[in-house]
């Protein structure tokens, strides 16, 4: 990252709530937003009226993509797709259970700090959050000093946020549940990420992977 003058405002969101061709399997599947995950984009629209955004951006899943052209929809902008800030990719258990226990023992093990772990056939912890923050950091080159909106999912901003954030243990990561279309607000610039406000996330029992099903994870 170059030498910023002054920080780039993300507000990083999870997209709103999506259905799927096969809801119990797991799946890279972008999945399409209901009619609730419709009226959670337009309140996230709502609730970003006077906050001066500058760009939307999105993940290329279906389902982020769909969430961020409702909301620039209404605020005037055009949402543009990156790579890097999509959801992990569930590998080789793809059309597996979705709460079956090897999918279910790889997240539990990321939430808790072992990023060295592989989601089988896939990426492990650490490369999801190295292609997160090289995403993000790229963007903030382009929009110092502004506001940028990134529509993305709920098992990536769990793994990314948490473990980059310099103000911020790791451990928050286990607050892995985080509903659709809450933010998480991010300071990024050459002295590094900051969490700016509470995480939007909380934590349950046993954090349980949900990428290509609806639930807390994607």
């Amino acid at each position: 990252m170059s030498d910023l003058q002054c920080p780039a405002r993300f507000l990083v969101a999870r997209h709103g709530e999506a259905t799927y061709a096969h809801p119990e399997l797991l799946s890279d599947e972008g999945g399409r937003l209901t009619d609730l995950g419709k009226e959670q984009a337009a309140g996230l629209a709502d609730r970003l009226r006077g906050e001066r955004v500058a760009a939307v951006y999105t993940s290329r899943l279906a389902r982020a993509r769909e969430t961020g052209a409702v909301v620039g929809d209404r605020l005037g902008l055009t949402a543009a797709t990156v790579e890097g800030v999509q959801e992990f990719s569930v590998g080789s258990l793809a059309g597996t259970p979705a709460m079956g226990p090897d999918a279910r023992e790889v997240f539990v093990a990321w939430v808790n700090g072992q990023l060295d772990r592989r989601w089988p056939g896939a990426e492990t912890g650490s490369e999801v959050v190295a292609r997160f923050v090289a995403s993000v950091e790229a963007l903030a080159d382009r929009h110092r000093g502004e506001t940028v909106l990134v529509v993305s999912h709920g098992g990536v901003m769990t793994l990314a946020i948490p473990n980059t954030a310099e103000n911020v243990r790791p451990e928050l990561a286990l607050d892995a549940m985080i509903p659709n279309c809450a933010m998480a607000e991010v300071e990024v610039d050459a002295d590094g990420w900051r969490l700016v406000g509470p995480w939007p996330g909380r934590r349950f029992e046993e954090p349980e992977p949900d990428v290509g099903a609806p639930g807390a994870a994607d």
